[in-house]
């Protein structure tokens, strides 16, 4: 996709505050002198068996986009792909449903949608959120000495890889559910009240995908301590037994030769840091001498954020791993 966007002719509108040249979460474009509108897009195939579950996992993944830019989703249009026969449409109203309890939660009103038919199911939401045009937290930006923080842990990649071969215990599969149905809502408002250089959810590219636009586009590198990254319950384990989606082995094939890897970094743990990540955590770059309290006001919420690396000068490589 970087390929073909960089071909396209570049658009010229003031009033465009991020577009998709840094291929940032979402787009921002200005509405008047004190607001801009958030504006992203997100749909996928089923990653768990439950519709209801589906449905919550496809919300919370498209109003990510908008709370890592430091935005407030406000309406969304539905997007869905089902077939005509062959499946009862029960299935579709639980996905919609299980869509609409999160998108209520957000406070974030469905407008309408589009549907067409179609053989394999797909569901998401076009979302539209509200920003102050000088809050606007973007995907570059960090500067050295910057604490890196972590809000969930890594790992729906490979346990749902393990989903379709039916080779993983019901338990961590629910256990990675309630990280994917969380919302980066709360996160996102603390993350505002400190001095937040750059951040940016952690979806399809995975941990190392995301880092590295980070990383490039700020002009520094970004070291993680491999022994601060969480896994999910279970997710090293489906890694053993080479629960390997083809996500994976794509993200590594392409960022592998921009990453540094310390000789002691487990080869497991190397695996995770490519794992595309659906409805993931936020990563933040955040000066450091504030991150300690943000990370702690976080905890006091029960969100699991953790620093798990620093943003440094910038070296031979985007991405170091110790």
């Amino acid at each position: 996709m970087d390929q073909v966007l960089s071909r396209l002719p570049r658009q010229h509108d003031k009033n465009l505050l991020v577009g998709f040249e840094t291929n940032d979460d979402a787009g921002v474009y200005l509405i008047s002198p004190n607001q801009a509108l958030v504006q992203t897009v997100d749909f996928f195939t089923p990653i768990v068996d439950d519709p209801y579950q589906f449905g919550q996992i496809s919300a919370a993944n498209s109003l990510s986009d908008v709370y890592a830019m430091g935005g407030t989703p406000i309406s969304a249009l539905t997007i869905v792909g089902f077939p005509r026969t062959g499946l009862d449409f029960g299935i579709l109203e639980s996905i919609l449903a299980g869509g609409m309890n999160k998108m209520m939660e957000a406070g974030c009103t469905v407008v309408g949608g589009h549907s067409i038919g179609d053989e394999e199911i797909k569901f998401g939401y076009a979302v539209t959120g509200l920003i102050d045009p000088e809050k606007v937290i973007r995907n570059v930006g960090a500067q050295g000495e910057d604490v890196l923080v972590l809000t969930k842990p890594l790992g729906t990649g490979v346990i749902g890889t393990a989903v379709k071969r039916e080779a993983v215990e019901d338990s961590v599969v629910q256990a990675s559910v309630r990280w994917m149905i969380q919302l980066n809502r709360q996160t996102s408002k603390i993350a505002q009240g400190y001095e937040v250089h750059a951040m940016t959810d952690i979806t399809g590219f995975g941990l190392l995908g995301h880092a590295r636009m980070m990383a490039q586009g700020s002009g520094v590198t970004l070291e993680f301590d491999h022994t601060r990254i969480p896994a999910m319950g279970g997710a090293l384990d489906c890694i053993d037994r080479k629960m390997i989606p083809g996500g994976l082995v794509n993200n590594r094939k392409y960022l592998e030769p921009m990453v540094e890897f310390k000789g002691t970094v487990p080869e497991p743990m190397r695996t995770l840091l490519f794992d595309p990540q659906t409805s993931g955590g936020l990563l933040i770059s955040c000066r450091a001498d504030q991150a300690e309290a943000m990370i702690l006001e976080m905890q006091r919420h029960e969100i699991p954020a953790n620093a798990i690396g620093t943003a440094v000068e910038m070296g031979p490589m985007p991405l170091r791993v110790i």
